[in-house]
């Protein structure tokens, strides 16, 4: 069973001058998320810069989220890693801290095959009770998860119930909607694909874009999920200029900039992370007044 439909965020982890955790900056955005429509809070992944956390504020984030959103919309959580162990532990982690389900992403730099993936998926999705999210975005990881390992998994691991798909290739996606019908929840991994996905039969969107648009992600989905296509393609089609802008430079650096835009102060960023360059800078700010994000 899908754990959401529609649009969740791929939260930033918002951070102090000293850098560490701003949990009180944290427990705002949550706030305004929910308050915006989002269906689903997607903490510690690629946007909440989860690479450069440690165990412990890893396990720290997910609770302080659980905690605060009690109950009111799923809290999924990134424990994704390259070493299976490593992933069964932050995954039984982030479930005794009170995540509704874990984002999984596929092994990174070792890589293995497509039958090691469904071996390192099996154990983790074996080692929790609460459903998973496998994460497909081969530009980070180096390899894909192909669409046929994909529905095996969903159809053969109890809890595996779907795919974020940041793969950028709609012909793979396709193939997978063709083979998963039913079995599988595919979700867009690609604020510019969300449309597309959806007409394939996806379900909705992990979102960079809902950090600062919360209500218009939450809006474009259910658009298509009530049948009103038109709104749903036009409100896709509207956001594609931010959406670039969003990713001219490595995801989060452009969405954390936009938050502090508009006045959000969520920190800068852990390293090797640094600051955009001034051109990319102009180019947000223009995207952001443009969508009316900006006075």
């Amino acid at each position: 069973m899908a754990i959401f439909k529609g649009a969740g965020v791929a939260i930033v982890t918002p951070f102090r001058e000293d850098g560490s955790v701003n949990f009180d900056k944290l427990g705002e955005l949550l706030e305004e998320q929910i308050a915006g429509g989002t269906d689903c809070i997607v903490i510690t992944g690629t946007s909440g810069e989860a690479a450069t956390l440690s165990e412990e504020e890893h396990s720290a984030v997910i609770r302080y989220t659980a905690k605060k959103v009690n109950g009111r919309i799923p809290v999924v959580a990134g424990t994704g890693s390259n070493c299976t162990e490593t992933a069964v532990k932050l995954s039984r982690q982030a479930e005794e801290d009170g995540a509704d389900g874990v984002l999984l992403v596929s092994p990174y730099y070792n890589k293995t095959t497509q039958e090691g993936l469904k071996v390192h998926f099996s154990d983790i999705a074996n080692a929790i009770h609460i459903p998973a999210i496998l994460y497909n975005i081969p530009s980070r990881t180096g390899m894909a998860i192909n669409p046929e390992t994909i529905v095996w998994l969903c159809r053969n691991v109890e809890n595996i119930v779907g795919v974020k798909e940041a793969s950028g290739n709609i012909s793979s996606i396709a193939t997978l909607a063709a083979l998963g019908r039913d079995d599988v929840a595919i979700y867009s991994g690609d604020d510019d694909q969300v449309i597309p996905i959806m007409s394939l039969g996806g379900l909705g969107v992990i979102s960079v874009l809902s950090n600062v648009a919360p209500r218009k992600v939450h809006d474009m989905c259910q658009a298509y999920l009530d049948g009103d296509v038109r709104k749903a393609r036009d409100m896709q089609l509207d956001a594609l200029p931010l959406i670039h802008a969003l990713f001219c430079e490595t995801n989060p650096i452009p969405v954390k900039e936009a938050l502090n835009m508009m006045g959000k102060n969520v920190g800068g960023y852990r390293k090797p992370l640094v600051l955009m360059t001034e051109e990319h800078r102009e180019l947000l700010r223009r995207e952001m007044t443009n969508y009316g994000l900006l006075g």
